[in-house]
């Protein structure tokens, strides 16, 4: 659905991302840490959601004290939910189920941990009422069979399914069969005006596409995509789509998604590793993070550097797998 009237005032936000044992934990630092140094006038709230232990899970997921106790340091508060559909087997899809836990009725902004903020959130013109999601994606669902059903058979049976209207989310400015034709984005951030609304329809998408899939979906693997997959849904469904203001500046100059270290200082911008290594550097922080094997590595003992020097800047691969084997075939990745 296009967008055509002005974006009214941004209101009062939340912030929400999930926090959990291991690397999510310290990325939650990374995180909060970045939005407090290059955002200090945001008001809202700053949620870290975190999976309790339960039959879902083989180890305790809570985050360990001293994480819990940094992220209390920088005015983050720590809310609990429960798995009850996901859990280990699907980790993504904590995301999911973490925003009925949220505020009630508030609008917010969901961010994956491995992001950094580099600007002032409060400049993002947010528009709640029109919902919307990262568009730095790849073409990575559906992979088209050669004798299977097309992208536009595959899109159509998920939106029949929820008696959705089709047509209107397509980008008639994309050729037929083109996967950007289709409404498709990263979960790297989205938002909405209320997480429950948004959180009850995300869930009962996803579940209904996992448990009772279109026929046209056979020959797809929804491991690890069944978010991405009933994202743009649940945003179409509520009125969102791709044609939203906030895309000049998340992903851009107000926020980094750099999904893993290597992969940061591999390819993002020198402004990016200036803000992580700036707000890494102050001791009751550096202390904490040194816990976590990539970031004391990466980070403090200069293997990001490392990494930066193997690519040209200037003459980047085009295809993040390119990125990825380059750094594994010298001995560098780590996540």
């Amino acid at each position: 659905m296009a967008r055509t009237t002005k974006a009214p005032p941004t209101p009062a936000f939340n912030v929400a991302l999930v926090g959990q044992s291991g690397r999510l934990g310290y990325e939650a630092m990374l995180f909060v840490a970045s939005l407090r140094a290059k955002s200090p006038n945001f008001a809202g709230r700053v949620l870290i959601a975190e999976p309790q232990p339960g039959p879902l899970w083989t180890k305790d997921p809570r985050m360990t004290e001293d994480v819990r106790d940094a992220l209390a340091a920088m005015d983050a508060e720590v809310v609990p939910f429960d798995s009850v559909h996901f859990g280990e087997a699907y980790p993504y899809g904590n995301k999911i189920e973490m925003l009925t836990a949220l505020p009630k009725d508030t609008p917010f902004v969901f961010f994956d941990s491995d992001t950094l903020i580099t600007g002032d959130l409060m400049s993002v013109p947010f528009d709640f009422d029109y919902p919307s999601a990262s568009l730095r994606r790849e073409g990575t669902w559906p992979q088209i069979e050669l004798y299977g059903p097309g992208y536009g058979e595959i899109w159509q049976s998920l939106y029949d399914a929820f008696g959705l209207d089709f047509d209107s989310s397509l980008d008639m400015s994309e050729p037929d069969e083109y996967w950007q034709r289709y409404l498709y984005f990263n979960a790297g951030f989205f938002f909405g005006t209320c997480p429950h609304v948004f959180g009850t329809k995300f869930l009962d998408y996803a579940l209904a596409i996992r448990d009772t899939p279109p026929a046209a979906l056979v020959c797809q693997s929804l491991d690890p995509w069944l978010d991405q997959v009933a994202l743009p849904l649940v945003i179409h469904a509520l009125g969102g789509g791709r044609d939203s203001a906030v895309h000049d500046h998340l992903d851009g100059p107000v926020s980094c998604h750099y999904r893993l270290l290597p992969l940061l200082y591999a390819r993002e911008s020198e402004a990016v590793i200036d803000t992580l290594e700036e707000i890494a550097a102050p001791n009751k922080i550096k202390k904490v993070l040194k816990g976590y094997d990539p970031i004391k590595r990466m980070v403090f003992q200069g293997r990001g550097e490392k990494v930066r020097a193997l690519f040209d800047q200037n003459d980047m691969p085009r295809r993040e797998q390119a990125i990825r084997n380059r750094i594994k075939s010298n001995g560098f990745w780590m996540r």
